[in-house]
């Protein structure tokens, strides 16, 4: 029922809104995990049956269910231990907004949240945002780096042979931690084919072998930045505390980018009740037809989406932009 509502909703908005906001809906509305999580981390507990409130108590404003910002949290304690001494990764892990920094964009830790293109780059950037429509808003995945730049909560699964990252989008990726080598002549793949190793507390995850933004239906962010074939990610996973995990992250792609770049994150672990739930990407996505080209206008912030003024607070009926639906007859006084 909330899919349709939702794809009836965006169905009406402009092409250049409908893509991002259907996006920043849809991760809204569709993740009740993270929905109740920002309530239960917010709302104060309501007084124990049969008492009152505190003489003088001030009212608790409920927190908004859009609001999935994370409160602070401390360390928490040690992080927990795997059976062979590493760190174990096992948990909901929900994103921490930087102040000042762009969401969604793999640039944010560049000068001007802008990436070092090569002509070929920017030649493929071009294209991205004016010729193709955002492949997550298709049901397309997203892959890696974009994953990590992700403003979407995810669950890791681990396994001292292996670790499972699973997204919100229905897909995972599962990476061997078995001291196996690069494959030298890897299939092309939207994650890459990955490998890892342990440093110390930090692993490193190495992959290689992806899809290119030429086939017009890979990102490498929320932007619209290109990512070739070539490319080879390295992030280094590491968990100081039990509440924390975080990612330092090396780009290298020759073909788009001038030089290699870096990209870190950290997130807060999520509350041990709840877990991602299913989200059918593909099923009734009626805004599919209506998207345009790109990720709208991306403004000096980094972020995507700008320049377009406020929204509409009510979107305007079925027949201001289905020609198949005329405005129905004005009603006799």
């Amino acid at each position: 029922m909330r899919s349709t509502a939702l794809s009836q909703t965006f169905r009406l908005i402009p092409a250049p809104f409908a893509g991002w906001t259907a996006l920043c809906a849809a991760a809204v509305a569709l993740t009740g995990a993270g929905v109740r999580e920002a309530r239960a981390q917010t709302v104060s507990p309501a007084p124990a049956s049969g008492s009152a409130a505190p003489q003088g108590a001030a009212a608790v404003k409920p927190a908004s269910p859009r609001s999935r910002e994370p409160a602070p949290v401390g360390p928490g304690g040690p992080s927990p231990r795997l059976a062979d001494g590493h760190p174990d990764f096992t948990g909901l892990w929900r994103p921490i907004r930087e102040k000042g920094k762009p969401g969604g964009n793999i640039g944010k830790d560049q000068p001007g949240f802008k990436l070092p293109f090569t002509p070929a780059g920017a030649a493929a950037f071009e294209y991205n945002v004016t010729k193709t429509i955002d492949p997550e808003a298709l049901c397309i995945l997203g892959g890696i780096p974009r994953h990590d730049a992700s403003g979407l909560q995810f669950e890791i699964v681990h396994h001292p042979r292996r670790i499972v990252f699973l997204y919100v989008y229905n897909t995972h990726r599962l990476i061997p931690i078995d001291g196996r080598q690069p494959d030298p002549d890897p299939d092309p793949k939207y994650f890459g084919n990955s490998i890892s190793h342990w440093e110390g507390d930090t692993l490193v995850i190495d992959s290689n072998g992806f899809k290119d933004s030429k086939d017009g239906k890979f990102w490498m962010d929320e932007n619209g930045d290109p990512q070739s074939s070539a490319t080879h990610v390295v992030e280094r996973w590491s968990r100081p505390d039990k509440n924390h995990i975080h990612v330092d992250v090396n780009i290298d792609d020759p073909v788009y980018y001038t030089r290699p770049f870096t990209f870190s994150r950290t997130w807060v672990l999520g509350r041990e009740d709840v877990d991602l739930e299913e989200y059918a990407c593909n099923e009734n996505n009626k805004d599919a037809g209506n998207i345009g080209p790109g990720p709208g206008g991306i403004g000096a912030n980094g972020n995507r989406g700008e320049g377009y003024g406020q929204l509409p607070d009510n979107p305007p009926p079925p027949w201001a932009y289905d020609a198949k639906s005329p405005a129905p007859a004005p009603k006799a006084p």
